[in-house]
């Protein structure tokens, strides 16, 4: 595994030194809400990744232990990207940042419903949804 290389101590900058970019964010978001994904499903994300920083954040996410990679069960040419207990926990952040999107820009109708059941009962929210990525 290739160390992360740590600016400073500080908690924040280190999360962020093996987490925090954009495209990284963008991929965990897609495990979280997706569960499980392929490389091409992340290519069609909305965004346009880029096929060489896909396969960077990806390996990246991989040696950081964010994410694993499965055999997928209907092609042997294809695998699967699953977060880890480790990618899991980053569920909160996500939440929040989403609590965030939601109170200073728009945000799509399936994101506003499911942020209604977050202020309903955030923790209650995250427990479930967490069992639900562990079974994955």
């Amino acid at each position: 595994m290739t160390p992360v290389k740590k600016r400073s101590d500080c908690p924040i900058s280190c999360s962020l030194d093996t987490w925090g970019d954009k495209w990284s964010l963008l991929i965990v978001r897609d495990l979280m809400f997706a569960k499980e994904c392929t490389y091409g499903d992340f290519l069609k994300s909305q965004e346009g990744i880029a096929t060489n920083i896909l396969a960077s954040r990806l390996l990246t996410l991989e040696e950081n232990k964010i994410i694993e990679k499965h055999d997928h069960p209907d092609s042997k040419a294809k695998v699967l990207y699953k977060l880890t207990r480790k990618g899991i926990d980053l569920l909160p952040i996500l939440i929040e940042i989403n609590l965030w999107a939601e109170k200073y820009s728009s945000i799509p109708a399936d994101r506003k419903a499911m942020l209604k059941e977050v202020k309903k009962d955030k923790l209650g929210f995250i427990k479930a949804m967490t069992k639900e990525l562990e079974r994955t």
